[in-house]
Parts: C-alpha cells; sequence; structure tokens
C-alpha cells in the first residue's frame, strides 16, 4: 500500500467506506511506513503537539447486570469491589471543579448501569447541567439510551455520549452475552439522532485477533459520522473476571492500533484510554506520534489505576506536549 492511500481522507470529498482488506492491509505495514503515514494525517488534521484532557468519574459503583468479561462492576464476578449508590451532585460538582483546576477540559461521568431509569437520568442531568455551567465539556456513559432518553440529554446540553462497541461483531459473543452487538449501534444511532457527539471505541487485549480490531475500526470509519472520540483501551486485567489471565498485548500491537484508528478516522480524538499504567513513557510517546490526542487525566478510570495529573505534566514537559 502506498504511502498516499489515504489522501483521499483528508479532503472535502465523500466519506470514504473502508473494506477489511484495506484495513488489514495497514496493520499489515511495515511498522515504520505505518507510523510515518499515521504522523502525516495526525499533522494535518490538528496541532501535533496538543492533547485533549478528560478526567472520569463513576458516578454509580458495581452491581452491573451485564456480564461483560473484562469489567469489575459486573454482578455476575467477585472481584470485591463494594456496590455504591448515585453520587450526590453536590460530590459530583466537587470533582468536577477538582478536574478542572487539575488542567481538564471535559469531565466525564459513568454509571454501572444496563440502562438508566428515567428518575435516574433526571438526577444526571443535573449533573450535567451544574458541570456545563463550570464551563466543562461534559460526557457520560450509562448503558443503552432511548431515543426519548438522548433527545433529554441533548436539550440538558450535553455533549459527548461514550457507549463503546468494545471489538469486533463477530468477536462480541466471546465478550458479552447479556446484549448483543447490534444493541450498542442503536445506541449510537439514538444518540447520534439526538445531535449529540459520540465518544466510541474499543479495548484491545481481550483474545481477539487482528482482524477482529480490523473489522472493529471498520465499523467504527463507517459510520454515516464516524465518533468525534474514539477511546482505544488496553485490556486491564482485574482479578475475579474471565479476563483477569490473558496474554498482554504487545506494546507495538497497541501502537499499530492506534495508527490505523488515526489514519481511518483522521478527524476523530484518538483517546488513550485504559490500561495507560501499564505502559511505558515510550509506549506512551509513539502512541501519541502514531496519532493519539487525547487522555483521561486523573488517579482514577471508573475502578482502575490511572497516572496521577503530576506524572502526565512531567511526561508532557518531557515531549514539549501541551494540555487543552
Amino acid at each position: 500500500m502506498s504511502a498516499h492511500c489515504c489522501d483521499q481522507q483528508t479532503s472535502n470529498s465523500v466519506q470514504k467506506q473502508w473494506t477489511i482488506t484495506e484495513i488489514n492491509a495497514l496493520f499489515a505495514l511495515p511498522f515504520n511506513d505505518l507510523i510515518f503515514q499515521s504522523h502525516q494525517i495526525h499533522r494535518l488534521n490538528f496541532n501535533a503537539n496538543e492533547v485533549q484532557l478528560s478526567t472520569l468519574l463513576n458516578i454509580k459503583t458495581g452491581s452491573c447486570p451485564e456480564n461483560c468479561s473484562y469489567c469489575p462492576q459486573s454482578a455476575h464476578y467477585n472481584t470485591g469491589l463494594k456496590k455504591e449508590p448515585l453520587m450526590s451532585l453536590e460530590s459530583v460538582l466537587t470533582a468536577a471543579k477538582r478536574a478542572k483546576s487539575a488542567g481538564a477540559s471535559r469531565f466525564c461521568m459513568g454509571a454501572a448501569w444496563r440502562s438508566p431509569r428515567d428518575n435516574d437520568l433526571d438526577k444526571v442531568i443535573e449533573m450535567v447541567q451544574a458541570i456545563k455551567a463550570e464551563g466543562l465539556e461534559t460526557c457520560v456513559t450509562l448503558g443503552m439510551l432511548t431515543p426519548d432518553q438522548a433527545q433529554k440529554l441533548k436539550k440538558a446540553g450535553l455533549d459527548y455520549y461514550n457507549h463503546n462497541i468494545d471489538t469486533s461483531k463477530k468477536y462480541y459473543q466471546n465478550i458479552i452475552t447479556t446484549r448483543n452487538f447490534q444493541d450498542r449501534i442503536d445506541t449510537i444511532e439514538a444518540v447520534r439522532e439526538a445531535g449529540i457527539n459520540v465518544c466510541c471505541g474499543g479495548i484491545i487485549g481481550m483474545g481477539e485477533g487482528v482482524e477482529d480490531r480490523a473489522s472493529m475500526l471498520m465499523t467504527l470509519a463507517n459510520m454515516k459520522e464516524p465518533p468525534e472520540s474514539v477511546p482505544i483501551n488496553m485490556l486491564v486485567k482485574v482479578k475475579g473476571t474471565p479476563l483477569e489471565t490473558n496474554e498482554c498485548v504487545d506494546p507495538f500491537d497497541f501502537i499499530r492500533t492506534i495508527a490505523v484508528a488515526r489514519i481511518v478516522m483522521p478527524k476523530a480524538r484518538v483517546r488513550l484510554s485504559a490500561g495507560r499504567m501499564e505502559m511505558s513513557e515510550e509506549m506512551q510517546a509513539l502512541c501519541h506520534f502514531a496519532g493519539a490526542n487525547s487522555i483521561f487525566y486523573g488517579e482514577t478510570l471508573l475502578v482502575t489505576e490511572n497516572p496521577i495529573p503530576e506524572t502526565d505534566t512531567a511526561f508532557f514537559a518531557k515531549l514539549g506536549l501541551v494540555g487543552v
């Protein structure tokens, strides 16, 4: 595949529809050729030295009825996680103010629900409105939504809704059986129809093959409107979950996934999400060079550890990166 194969992605032409053969070919490129290509596309669409900072807060912990094999919050697994009710508005607002003062521009809230009840959604809407008033972008991940619920969140001023597809359609039932792949797509379409920006990505390291990674990225890139934000997670192996003994992802395989995501979704913010505690600074630097330009900023990602802000600040200083 030539170095010019993806130039059409940055033109004003009709959005390209990727084939699995084309994306597999990107994954198969020599590493240097792939990274060179993704970095070129990154520079055409973004300031290569800026990284968008988001903070994620778990506003309702544990006892989720879904059986996602990677998730310590699932009620199906014994991970030692204590179930906690929905946080108060005051506690959430305090956390949001702390995140803003630390440099975050977007505040994300996650709740361990299959789908929110309307009275729970009303409480989340109050949180969204209060956080917006602080001058932060807002994002929530609450599980599956109805079109009416999506419209209510839009009316409240929600900027982003996160709903990851996790993996390929083919591999999906190996990871989750309490819902299906189309359930995810239906919620994403409801969110998009409501006029809310979409945050949607997946997880690397769940036993999937390269073609599953390619298929996942193809699904995202070929959406009528690709996601504005694409979190790429590296599996965090949590004791008590079915994936706790999975093999670790090869760092170069993960960086390749970042690079391909950048090529097929040139306008998206590609986010380094879960798993950064297990990544060396050198690996993270290559991910940013390959096209990652967003991170979760703060000590915790839902219920797993994340680098503290001071660590990220020192790392950014080494590379000359600026948080936005």
